[in-house]
């Protein structure tokens, strides 16, 4: 299954770049990155065996175990893609969070943009290690 990350804005050459490079290159499964403008631009069209996960402050607060379960799940019934949507500053209306699978929440704090993306690659790894039972997630 495809782990494709489409975020508004640009990422750069930053710190932030070098961790979501870092946990992405990491992964066994297939991963794309795409940065659209931080307004304006479509999202790349959705096709029937794709889930989409927006990040929103709304969304639910998943442990990574329940994570992996999900993306275990999408990938055993032979999703193509789960496509994680990471919105511009002022996040996703309702009509968008309507057509979400999945409403992610990284916690109540609010998070730039960048910090999301390198936490997303890492939640990412961190649930493609819990599927392949690597010994990388402890849970105290």
């Amino acid at each position: 299954m495809l782990l494709h990350i489409v975020a508004r804005g640009r990422i750069g050459r930053s710190p932030e770049a070098e961790l979501v490079d870092r946990y992405l290159k990491r992964l066994s499964w297939p991963v794309r990155m795409t940065e659209l403008p931080d307004t304006g631009g479509k999202m790349p069209a959705v096709e029937g065996a794709t889930r989409i996960v927006m990040l929103d402050e709304t969304g639910e607060n998943l442990p990574s175990r329940v994570l992996a379960e999900r993306l275990g799940v999408w990938r055993d019934d032979g999703i193509r893609e789960a496509r994680f949507l990471i919105g511009a500053a002022d996040g996703f209306g309702d009509a968008e969070r309507a057509q979400a699978h999945l409403l992610l929440s990284f916690g109540r704090a609010t998070w730039p943009h960048m910090m999301a993306r390198a936490m997303l690659a890492e939640q990412l790894w961190r649930a493609a290690s819990i599927l392949a039972n690597h010994p990388y997630h402890r849970e105290g």
